[in-house]
């Protein structure tokens, strides 16, 4: 197996408020939300007979890594069957709790602690499993880190939501979601983030995330 290195990142600005908004409203949810991680992982926990939590690693902001926790929602260790981990539109892995955990985006809740933490925002490309395979364009088999943009991306906090997230389909190309990471970093703002935010509640609110890419 070939040993990828971690490449430092350039570090980019944030918006000065970025930050703020992050710590402010991840306190917000946290709170809110508490209850419901005792509620949600029961079902999950009794469907499939396992912990209901997975962790993985993710790249952080210039490049190093954390761990990242979110509900499960697919069925373990079948991945030898299908080759990669990655979820696609309608795969089989999924359980019926899961699906409802993926469409209102309620499977990563535990990443609001990571937010609080500084370790990630509400909005920046999404934070990727460290050598996760996956299937490219071609249908090349590739980890996510030899996929051009993969590093530059990596120079401001990983996010929950992103424009790509938001508007794109979710099977689309990973070098053509990257893409839209550096738009992103490129354009970001503190009124840009509050406008992501705002929409991705909507999205989550109607249950759609499984949908994205579609008109919403």
């Amino acid at each position: 197996m070939i040993q990828i290195p971690i490449i430092v990142a350039p570090k980019a600005n944030e918006p000065l408020l970025k930050r703020p908004l992050d710590v402010i409203l991840s306190i917000l949810m946290l709170v809110f939300s508490a209850p419901l991680p005792c509620c949600s992982p029961w079902p999950s926990r009794l469907k499939m007979g396992v912990p209901s939590s997975t962790g993985r690693s993710g790249g952080r902001r210039g490049g190093s890594r954390f761990r990242t926790f979110k509900f499960r929602t697919m069925i373990p260790n079948r991945d030898e069957v299908f080759g990669v981990k990655q979820a696609r539109v309608n795969d089989p892995r999924i359980t019926f709790v899961g699906r409802f955990l993926r469409a209102t985006g309620l499977d990563e809740l535990p990443q609001i602690l990571n937010i609080f933490l500084g370790q990630m925002s509400f909005v920046g490309p999404r934070a990727l499993a460290i050598g996760e395979v996956l299937y490219d364009e071609n249908g090349q088999r590739v980890n996510y880190e030899e996929i051009l943009d993969f590093w530059q991306r990596l120079s401001i906090r990983p996010g929950l939501t992103s424009i790509a997230t938001i508007y794109k389909a979710k099977d689309i190309p990973p070098r053509k979601k990257f893409r839209y990471d550096l738009l992103y970093i490129r354009k970001q703002s503190f009124w840009l983030d509050l406008k992501l935010i705002i929409v991705s509640f909507r999205i989550s609110f109607l249950g759609k995330w499984e949908y994205r890419g579609n008109k919403i």
